[in-house]
C-alpha cells in the first residue's frame, strides 16, 4: 500500500521509527516532511498529505503531531477526507471498521513509538464493516456537499 506521511517538528522521531517499521512491512511510504526539530506549523502538513490521499497519489495517510488534535481537525477539513485520531488500539480499530479512515493521526506526546506501531497495524488491517456504517458515511459525504 502506498502511504504518505507526514509530521510537526513533535513527531519527527516517531515518524522516522513508523515509516521504518511500514517499509518492513511492504509499504511504500512517501515522506512529506518535517524533517528535523525546527518548529512547523502543521496545517500546511495535513493538507499535503490529504492532497495525496483524494488526488489518489497515496491509498491512505498518516499525520504526527504532539497530540494529534489539531491535526485531525486540519485532516477534516478536506472533502473526502475521513481522519481518525488514534490514541490507542481501540480507536484505530473503530475508526477503521466504523469510519472506513483514509487518515490515521497520532499524538508524539500521547503514545510510545512502540504504541504507534501497533495501532497503525491494527488501523491498517482492519476492515470496513460498511452495512450501517455506509449509511453513516453517506450522510457524512452529503453533510461535506451542503456546508
Amino acid at each position: 500500500m502506498r502511504i504518505a506521511i507526514a509530521a510537526d517538528h513533535n513527531g519527527v522521531p516517531m515518524k522516522k521509527e513508523l515509516t521504518e517499521w511500514l517499509v518492513t512491512q511492504g509499504h511504500e511510504v512517501d515522506d512529506r516532511g518535517a524533517h528535523d526539530a525546527e518548529v512547523v506549523d502543521y496545517p500546511p502538513l495535513c493538507a499535503d498529505v490529504c492532497a495525496e490521499v483524494v488526488g489518489g497519489r497515496a491509498e491512505r495517510a498518516i499525520v504526527i503531531g504532539g497530540t494529534g488534535g489539531g491535526e485531525a481537525i486540519a485532516c477534516n477539513k478536506v472533502r473526502g477526507i475521513r481522519a481518525g485520531l488514534g490514541h490507542s488500539v481501540f480507536l484505530a480499530e473503530i475508526s477503521a471498521a466504523h469510519n472506513k479512515t483514509n487518515v490515521l493521526v497520532l499524538g508524539a506526546k500521547v503514545i510510545s513509538a512502540q504504541d504507534a506501531v501497533e495501532i497503525t497495524r491494527t488501523w491498517l488491517t482492519t476492515p470496513f464493516k460498511g452495512d450501517r456504517h455506509q449509511q453513516r458515511l453517506d450522510q457524512i459525504e452529503e453533510m461535506e456537499k451542503n456546508f
